[in-house]
């Protein structure tokens, strides 16, 4: 099976302020990619879906057709499995953006994790952050 699982993860400095993104792949236990990257002035919630945009565009550019992501996001997680509606108007174009992707993969799953569990993603993130001008 061609899987992998990510973890993502968004920051900003001031909500909206200067925002980063970060996310790693692994696949069969072992790290394919990660990235960290500056996403602009935007909310946390914003960088949190762009964290998830950017990984998923990567892992179907590596021609993964299974993905299970991780997100320490509780609203990403309940929003992008339909639980929780996108009240927010600038939340919204980012999800039916999410939605389109993952509708391109065989499988997708996405699972809430404390932020114990997703430091390095978090590291990412807030290099992101670091990295905007």
């Amino acid at each position: 099976m061609n899987s992998c699982i990510i973890f993502i993860d968004g920051a900003s400095s001031g909500n909206p302020g200067r925002s980063g993104a970060g996310f790693l792949i692994f696949s069969q236990g072992k790290l394919k990619k990660k990235a960290s990257l500056c996403t602009g002035i935007k909310t946390n919630n914003q960088a949190e879906y762009l964290a998830l945009i950017h990984a998923l565009k990567s892992a179907m550019a590596m021609g993964f057709e299974n993905v299970t992501v991780y997100s320490d996001s509780k609203l990403l997680v309940m929003q992008v499995k339909g639980i929780y509606r996108v009240k927010s108007e600038n939340l919204k174009p980012l999800h039916r953006e999410a939605l389109g992707i993952i509708k391109m993969f065989s499988s997708f799953e996405i699972r809430h994790i404390g932020r114990e569990k997703n430091k390095e993603a978090d590291k990412l993130a807030k290099a992101g952050v670091r990295s905007c001008p």
